[in-house]
């Protein structure tokens, strides 16, 4: 399983929130590219990057601090927050990002997430599957929509997506544990390669995690606090 950490941007600042409230913030660093680079020397196969600003306004607003981190990092990233056009998309994979992570868009906007499937190929698209009480939620997690997470990953894998990265909202930044029962569920009822991401607080998770047959995991807050060590993690999983 992939071990892969999280940088969370918010006016060009690396921060957490807390269960995804823009009110509930903690600032880790001034300097994401150098949050990254560390990331990279640990042994980071791949860094997750949101564009928190991007995911609320639908404009990406930090596109400075993913050029640079294009231009020096030198393990795959993985970008989401705000990309909700093509234009944008062929804007950051031109900075060189690997994958690019669709959430608003694929609830809103389906025909985009096949288009972009269709540009970029698959392997470079990844549905972000954000649940609130099992239904998904859009717009960098202010709203809710009436669709379940499981029904848009069916919806979406029709359309040609084969990898979803699923967050339940409610342990996000809470250093509690994953919703294990829901990745069981989705890896039991579809057959796609799927990412973990919220309440990871343990290397004890994420070995649970493994088990289950996640194809990777994303750690956030617990790696800035301290909790989880990307190095040990990484050589245990």
């Amino acid at each position: 399983m992939e071990v892969i950490p999280s940088i969370d941007l918010r006016g060009g600042r690396c921060v957490r929130l807390y269960q995804g409230d823009y009110d509930k913030e903690t600032v880790y660093s001034d300097d994401p590219l150098s949050v990254a680079l560390r990331w990279q020397e640990m042994g980071a196969a791949r860094i997750h990057i949101v564009d928190l600003d991007g995911a609320a306004s639908g404009i990406q607003a930090n596109l400075d601090v993913l050029r640079r981190m294009g231009s020096s990092i030198n393990v795959p990233l993985q970008v989401g927050g705000g990309i909700r056009d093509m234009s944008s998309a062929e804007n950051i994979v031109d900075m060189g990002v690997e994958r690019i992570v669709l959430g608003t868009s694929a609830v809103e906007n389906p025909s985009l997430v096949e288009q972009m499937c269709s540009r970029f190929g698959t392997d470079a698209v990844v549905v972000g599957v954000d649940a609130k009480d099992g239904l998904v939620a859009t717009r960098g997690w202010r709203e809710t929509s009436s669709i379940t997470a499981l029904s848009l990953i069916r919806q979406m894998t029709a359309l040609g997506v084969k990898r979803f990265l699923y967050t339940d909202i409610s342990r996000d930044g809470t250093l509690s544990e994953p919703n294990f029962q829901a990745y069981e569920e989705i890896i039991k009822e579809c057959d796609v390669a799927l990412i973990a991401s919220g309440g990871v607080s343990s290397i004890e998770h994420l070995e649970k995690l493994a088990d289950l047959g996640v194809e990777g995991a994303i750690i956030g807050k617990a790696l800035y606090t301290g909790d989880i060590d990307l190095r040990e993690a990484i050589s245990r999983v």
